[in-house]
């Protein structure tokens, strides 16, 4: 556990944080202002402000630190054992049917406690 506290950022940390919510405000308001635009042009401007405010975002004390969790949460990716297509298609079988089982007991359940109920009641 780390007992050093980190409260020491980057020095403009807060005013690159207010651009990219400015940018990201600024791809809203333009989506919707610029509504009748074609589709197209309205994506590629969203995708080009997108862009630049990851590149805004990366460039702070909690961009670098996100970046580099990212980058060791892929190496830990490559590191997973996955399973063979068979063991996947023999798993996805079992819950299958295991879920079917379930639906087909609580089914007659609740068809027993129905017509319980309305002999009980009278109903029929």
């Amino acid at each position: 556990m780390n007992s050093k506290v980190e409260t020491e950022g980057g020095r403009f940390d807060s005013l690159k944080w207010l651009l990219v919510v400015l940018l990201v405000g600024a791809g809203v308001v333009g989506n919707v202002y610029f509504a009748n635009q074609s589709l197209l042009y309205r994506v590629i401007a969203l995708l080009v402000l997108a862009a630049i405010a990851v590149f805004v975002a990366l460039q702070t004390a909690k961009g670098m630190e996100f970046w580099k969790l990212a980058k060791e949460a892929r190496i830990e990716i490559r590191k997973v054992v996955w399973p063979t297509r068979q063991e996947t298609t023999q798993t996805t079988l079992i819950v299958f049917a295991f879920v079917l089982l379930t639906a087909l007991i609580l089914w007659g359940l609740d068809s027993l406690i129905g017509w319980l109920a309305s002999r009980i009641l009278g109903l029929s």
